[in-house]
């Protein structure tokens, strides 16, 4: 049976959580890193979906899609309804610096060099509804919220996987109530696997990024209890 969700966000670090999660012994991806079902697949059925785990594995099921964070409440509300125990990871990225990294993904699968394409290019996808939500963290943890506990949603910072993989990943085990894995010096997990963005941000993009996100990061700050002034560097 499904047993937990990775949620996002895109462009943090949710590839490595995927490789990493499944070198747990007690943890399994039966259906591979994103399945989409709840964005993209609905059309298919809940039995489709359930038809993806088994129910004679004893292992921690689960599937990672960061697309999930942005989830309308309709939508989680089904979640629930349907898996009311689950598990949740969001790990939250600079909304800047991710959507700096997405805007570079998309100029990728556009077939486009960065030296192609012009501050436009780049404020439009800034400016577009996908990019905004995905990196409305606030607006997303409160949809989760409302249907999951607190304590089910395990909010983690893209900083401590890039500084800290080990004890990212142990809080992840924890979160599942799964013992830890002793992981040795030359273990491949303790290098975080990043799409990452080649480039620096364009000093002539800063501003429409915090003009877009300052205020949303403030808002976090408050509603988290986190110290987020360096998002905002």
């Amino acid at each position: 049976m499904l047993n937990f969700l990775g949620i996002g966000a895109q462009k943090a670090g949710t590839t490595w959580l995927h490789r990493s999660l499944a070198e747990h012994p007690r943890i399994s991806f039966p259906s591979g890193k994103e399945v989409h079902f709840w964005d993209i697949h609905r059309s298919k059925g809940i039995d489709w979906y359930r038809g993806l785990f088994s129910k004679e594995d004893e292992k921690l099921q689960g599937e990672i899609t960061p697309a999930y964070a942005c989830l309308l409440p309709g939508t989680i509300e089904e979640c629930h309804g349907t898996f009311p125990g689950l598990r949740l990871f969001y790990t939250l990225r600079n909304p800047i610096e991710r959507a700096w990294s997405a805007a570079n993904m998309a100029l990728a699968r556009a077939e486009m060099q960065i030296e192609e394409a012009s501050d436009q290019w780049f404020a439009d996808h800034f400016l577009s509804r996908g990019s905004i939500m995905r990196g409305d963290y606030e607006v997303c943890l409160k949809n989760w919220l409302r249907f999951y506990r607190q304590d089910q949603l395990l909010v983690l910072r893209f900083e401590e996987l890039a500084g800290n993989p080990a004890s990212y990943l142990d809080k992840c085990w924890k979160h599942l109530r799964v013992e830890p894995l002793l992981l040795p010096e030359e273990s491949t997990l303790r290098e975080p696997e990043f799409a990452g963005f080649p480039d620096p941000i364009r000093p002539t993009l800063l501003p429409i990024l915090h003009e877009i996100y300052d205020e949303k990061i403030r808002s976090l700050q408050g509603f988290l209890g986190w110290n987020l002034r360096k998002w905002l560097e």
